[in-house]
């Protein structure tokens, strides 16, 4: 009798805990939901945690919190995500620093970007676009280079911080062409591009939904795009690869993500919920109109993605001497 109850007994426990996760995947969720957001309000993404929110909001008919917690270009917050429980109820909205380029940069990040937050998503992303003002005499890639040469550090590229995507597409592009400009960081993407428009500044590799509304309004000149293809929103403008400049095809995105360790079936309920918050009609127009591409991919192909980008920033981080200061 004891030999049978020591043989049943683990077969028993297995049992009851596969069906404990399942019940508490189906019952998910029970109480609010939290998005943490790592930066400010206002930005990008902050505005895709709101319209995400509102459609997981409708779909779980529980509350969808967005929670902004800014500091230390979005570590702070991504490593309060870390030490929360892996429940499902904190999720982890972010751009791409504190997946990817942040641990390179900053001595005490507080967390394993590959190990402790589990990626579920990449949501959503957009090419950055080479941008000069309208009255600048640069009027192709070429243009840009050519001057570089003869040039070096003189031609001054705008970013939203050092570490920015903005500042590393600018630092890859320089590294690509042999070239090097002189970074100007500012303290978010809005003085960057004012002083961009006041031709204070020579150039910036901007996110594409930044500046879109200034070069429709011919305030600013398209040079070209850092995608893989052109833009929907910016079908004249070629991209690097197009205008020669090989090897800095660079997106702006967004991931959602979790504690390490959420059981494999919330895993799933969730991961299904967020891709269909993403490719509702409405949100993803909302997007679509600003030169944003939905991707809402699987967890594994959005952690193969991080791997590689992981790398990739690494390598021009460390080969550039950038640092965070």
């Amino acid at each position: 009798m004891n030999s049978l109850f020591r043989r049943v007994l683990p077969r028993l426990g297995a049992a009851l805990l596969t069906a404990g996760l399942a019940l508490s995947a189906q019952a998910f969720p029970d109480k609010p939901v939290t998005l943490l957001v790592p930066f400010p309000p206002g930005g990008s993404t902050d505005t895709l945690a709101r319209a995400m929110g509102a459609k997981l909001q409708e779909k779980w008919g529980q509350t969808v919190i967005v929670d902004n917690k800014p500091g230390a270009t979005g570590t702070l917050g991504t490593a309060q995500v870390k030490r929360s429980a892996p429940d499902g109820y904190t999720l982890l909205v972010s751009s791409l620093g504190p997946f990817v380029i942040a641990p390179h940069l900053l001595k005490a990040v507080q967390y394993d970007a590959l190990k402790d937050i589990d990626l579920l998503t990449v949501a959503v992303q957009a090419p950055n676009v080479l941008v000069v003002p309208a009255s600048s005499p640069l009027k192709s890639v070429q243009d840009v280079v050519d001057t570089l040469k003869k040039q070096p550090d003189k031609l001054t590229f705008a970013s939203s911080g050092n570490g920015s995507s903005d500042h590393l597409t600018a630092e890859l592009f320089w590294l690509q062409t042999g070239t090097s400009g002189l970074h100007v960081p500012y303290k978010g993407g809005a003085p960057a591009i004012s002083d961009l428009l006041g031709a204070q500044v020579d150039a910036s590799f901007q996110n594409v939904n930044a500046v879109l509304s200034h070069i429709q309004a011919g305030k600013l000149r398209a040079l070209a795009v850092t995608g893989e293809k052109r833009s929907p929103v910016l079908p004249n403008v070629p991209t690097l690869a197009e205008s020669g400049i090989k090897g800095a095809d660079v997106y702006s995105w967004q991931g959602v993500a979790a504690p390490k360790g959420l059981p494999p079936a919330l895993r799933t309920q969730i991961h299904q919920a967020l891709v269909a918050a993403l490719q509702d009609p409405a949100v993803k127009h909302k997007f679509a109109e600003i030169g944003i591409e939905t991707v809402a991919n699987t967890p594994d192909q959005a952690q193969a993605f991080q791997k590689a980008e992981f790398a990739r920033w690494k390598q021009v981080i460390e080969t550039r001497k950038i640092t965070a200061d």
